[in-house]
């Protein structure tokens, strides 16, 4: 990994506002050509699930999609964005989640119902008796289209609710809950929340087909969520990468890692000491 990837840390102002709402915008996180190539790869494949028969205007919900292309492998660790999620989460942490969402115009009119408000992680927001719930893990949005404007179907939030363990919703089914905003940004913007952070999807009701990318990063003690196979990257992954994708040599370093089993940390240890500790 480049040194370079060092003026992209995490800032005192960017903790601060992710500590208090729980995301945070990077504009610019793809560069133009990198932009259109990975969303010349999300293009494809797309187009493959829709040569198989699936239904154009319905959302596509594509999950362990980082060995389709090389493109996608290579932000796993992008030099814009991984120290900001080291700098929130520490060294020991890998990808474990990741799924691609292509969103089509749904040719319907915009209606107010309320969307499918939530927090990540299913069970774990039941069975980890704390309050408030712990974070564990955070997402990284990279955003392919323009998401500028509402209605495209945006990817909703409730800033500050990664710290409330309920949400009140709306009565009857209409409307959002009090604070819920759209995240509005433009092509090549990477977006981090934190999983406890309340949000939702909705409706594309524009004509302008929705492509993001979601990369799940926790700690390496968590399962992973899909069925991933980026075993295949290991081999011709540098050691770092290789972390990011799940590799340990032992079961027990997941918990009590060596150096062996976190190269990220010897990296940190070389280039910014204050962050290995």
């Amino acid at each position: 990994m480049n040194p370079s990837c060092l003026q992209h840390r995490l800032t005192a102002d960017e903790r601060r506002t992710f500590e208090e709402t729980g995301l945070l915008t990077v504009p610019n996180a793809l560069g133009p050509e990198q932009l259109a190539r990975l969303t010349e790869a999300t293009d494809a494949a797309h187009r493959r699930y829709l040569e198989n028969g699936f239904e154009p205007k319905k959302a596509l919900f594509h999950p362990n999609f980082i060995p389709d292309d090389p493109l996608f492998a290579d932000l796993v660790d992008h030099d814009r964005v991984l120290p900001k999620v080291w700098g929130i989460l520490g060294w020991n942490i890998y990808l474990y989640h990741a799924h691609m969402i292509v969103t089509p115009p749904t040719g319907q009119p915009r209606d107010d119902k309320t969307f499918g408000w939530h927090q990540d992680s299913g069970r774990v927001n039941r069975e980890i008796e704390t309050h408030p719930r712990p974070r564990l893990s955070l997402k990284v949005a990279y955003f392919l289209s323009d998401a500028s404007q509402s209605g495209r179907g945006n990817f909703w939030v409730v800033p500050g609710t990664h710290l409330c363990d309920t949400l009140a919703m709306p009565e009857g089914g209409q409307g959002q809950p009090e604070g819920a905003v759209p995240v509005l940004v433009e092509p090549g913007t990477a977006v981090l929340f934190d999983r406890r952070l309340w949000h939702a999807a909705s409706p594309n009701w524009s004509d302008v087909t929705r492509k993001v990318l979601f990369y799940g990063y926790g700690y390496r003690w968590i399962r992973t969520k899909d069925d991933m196979t980026v075993q295949s990257l290991w081999e011709q992954s540098d050691p770092i990468r290789r972390q990011l994708l799940g590799y340990g040599p032992s079961c027990n370093g997941f918990y009590s890692p060596t150096d062996e089993d976190v190269p990220l940390r010897t990296w940190l240890r070389e280039h910014s000491p204050e962050e290995a500790e």
